[in-house]
């Protein structure tokens, strides 16, 4: 860091003004303004300095920054001050001609009528506003620790993720990732294509994209398409080697209970011939 110290004019007699100018890290070339008061208390922001001097200086004119005095601002100061006080030695009449009546709501229903198709009526909306939300940084943090159970209550293996896909930020597990991934394809309907920028690495809260899940930048290639097919292929298949067996047994089944009925009515006849 290098530092630079010298004597405030603006203020009164004694105080000094140090400029820190930072070399290395994020904030490389940033410099932070303090104030020193004779006797070497520290101050760090403008409120802090005006509560210290109270009624002693004015600094509705001071810019804490350069430790200058903004002509523009005091020429402001001074003739909003003489207006104030043209108008409070004139006073002002008070031309209200209606009756005092008590402001308060009414406890009583009273008809509404809601116009809405009147010309003069104009919505302002800020589409800037409805578009970009705040978001929680790494908010996928609170789907870890939830597993699902089947009907058995057996707990549910857990899908295994491609090596390509890697996690970034505080505390970032597979099972987090998964359901980062999951949340982002129902949630969003813009490609999921994991962190973009390189410096989200060294510090996952500057240059973190909130709209993308918590992995790093990653390439889906024929190849995995590919594996991908054969899996649901096989899947299907299976699926569809059980709901044949199923059937199969359905139909046994029947057929079983159909001969059973056709035996006890032959031996229902029998014993009425008898």
């Amino acid at each position: 860091m290098e530092k630079k110290r010298c004597d405030c004019t603006a203020l009164p007699k004694g105080w000094k003004m140090e400029e820190v100018t930072r070399k290395s890290g994020l904030s490389a070339g940033k410099s932070d303004v303090y104030y020193f008061s004779p006797s070497g208390k520290k101050f760090r922001s403008k409120p802090q300095l005006a509560r210290y001097l109270g009624n002693q200086m004015d600094l509705s004119s001071f810019d804490f920054r350069t430790g200058k005095m903004l002509m523009s601002k005091l020429n402001k100061n001074r003739q909003r001050l003489r207006y104030d006080n043209n108008n409070q030695n004139k006073g002002k009449p008070d031309l209200n001609t209606s009756l005092p009546v008590r402001q308060t709501a009414s406890i009583f229903k009273q008809p509404v009528t809601k116009v809405t198709n009147h010309p003069n009526n104009k919505v302002k909306t800020d589409p800037q506003k409805a578009v970009d939300q705040p978001r929680q940084l790494f908010w996928e943090k609170k789907l870890s620790g939830l597993n699902a159970f089947d009907i058995a209550e057996e707990l549910v293996k857990t899908m295994e993720l491609p090596k390509g896909l890697q996690g970034v930020g505080p505390g970032c597990t597979d099972k987090t990732l998964l359901s980062a991934i999951a949340s982002a394809l129902h949630t969003s309907a813009a490609p999921i294509t994991g962190q973009l920028s390189a410096a989200v690495e060294k510090n996952p809260g500057v240059w973190l994209n909130t709209t993308q899940p918590l992995c790093k930048a990653f390439i889906v290639t024929d190849e995995d398409i590919r594996k991908q097919e054969e899996l649901v292929y096989s899947v299907r298949k299976r699926l569809e080697e059980a709901l044949m067996a199923d059937m199969l047994a359905h139909v046994e089944e029947a057929a079983s209970d159909g001969e059973a009925l056709k035996e006890d009515g032959n031996g229902s006849e029998d014993m009425e011939s008898v």
